[in-house]
């Protein structure tokens, strides 16, 4: 896979020029890009999917949700609608797709709207729910607006500063690109990470000039569903772990290292589940013997599957800031304060 990427480079010089071209037509004003009367915080990566941006636009909504009225803009990857959507208490997570309806099941107080044209999006909601603050789910490639705040998330383990752009590696746009960011999260970093490590991760990043934070996924101690238990629990039982997400190694691991016995059915991102892949589910669940036994899955398939697998259960997780998880909350804290002042 390496060696057929390796000769895609040429393809991947066409990429950067294109997209190259792009960005400068936006610098320059050529391209038109719209600022707006309140703080629009994006959080976007340079990479194609899985770092991290679902646990990380709930941390956002967590820490301004009680001062604020926040809502959240998402394009709604794979849902069955087109155009602007608002979610209401009718809307299912095929109108809106899973991310966008898990931030709206799991968040009473917020409103989450989806739409293809973030512009469109952002003035609709602005219409329609007057909000303090609007959260960008993975914008920063959508230069149409202009954010008043960029997050730009990177993997610890798929760095964009080791990465090339498409087809060659898993870039959207050139690393340069990061120029455009306010502040620079390594996410999903090792449990046990040292300090040494920390201050060498954070000189790679020297040249952007930016702010750079690092975070880690907490899962919960529990999980939740139609069964709630314990791990200390869990390892009585036989589970059949169904994940639908970008990169699921981390989950694997962590129940490795809980003892978790699971037999694994891994889907592509953001699936849909057929009847067929329901099917084969019950199946093999109901030939697991022994009466201790359950379906897990992830929080964001649990909102695809709980209405047609019976007895499913989720293991939900959270951002954790490594060190500086309160710089990281008062430049958020500050720029909304601030941004409303003046």
């Amino acid at each position: 896979m390496k060696v057929l990427r390796f000769f895609l480079f040429p393809f991947s010089l066409v990429y950067d020029i294109i997209t190259s071209l792009r960005n400068l037509f936006y610098d320059i004003q050529l391209f038109k890009s719209v600022s707006f009367p309140i703080p629009i915080i994006n959080v976007g990566n340079l990479s194609v999917g899985g770092t991290g941006k679902t646990p990380q636009v709930e941390y956002l909504v967590n820490l301004l949700h009680d001062d604020h009225k926040v809502a959240i803009l998402s394009r709604g990857y794979k849902r069955k609608t087109k155009g602007y959507l608002l979610a209401d208490e009718h809307t299912s997570v095929e109108h809106i797709g899973d991310e966008p309806f898990q931030y709206h099941s799991k968040f009473s107080k917020i409103r989450v709207a989806v739409c293809e044209k973030r512009v469109t999006g952002i003035r609709n909601l602005m219409n329609d729910v007057e909000p303090d603050v609007i959260l960008l789910d993975d914008a920063f490639q959508h230069r149409a607006v202009r954010p008043s705040f960029n997050i730009l998330l990177t993997k610890y383990h798929d760095l964009f500063v080791d990465d090339y752009v498409l087809p060659t590696g898993n870039l959207r746009e050139a690393r340069r690109e990061a120029h455009r960011a306010d502040c620079i999260v390594v996410t999903k970093c090792p449990e046990n990470i040292s300090q040494e490590d920390l201050m060498n991760l954070k000189n790679r990043f020297l040249k952007y000039n930016k702010p750079v934070f690092f975070s880690r996924i907490r899962y919960n101690d529990s999980i939740s569903g139609s069964s709630k238990i314990t791990f200390k629990e869990l390892i009585d039982y036989e589970v059949l772990l169904i994940t639908g997400i970008a990169n699921p190694a981390p989950l694997l691991t962590f129940l490795k290292n809980k003892n978790i016995r699971y037999q694994h059915f891994e889907f592509p991102d953001h699936h849909h589940f057929t009847d067929k892949d329901l099917d084969h589910i019950m199946n093999s669940f109901h030939q697991i013997g022994g009466e201790k036994k359950l379906i897990l899955t992830t929080e964001k398939d649990y909102v695809r599957l709980k209405d047609t697998v019976a007895d499913l259960s989720y293991l939900g997780i959270e951002v954790e800031f490594i060190n500086d998880s309160k710089s990281f909350d008062v430049q958020i804290i500050e720029h909304v304060k601030k941004f409303k002042v003046s």
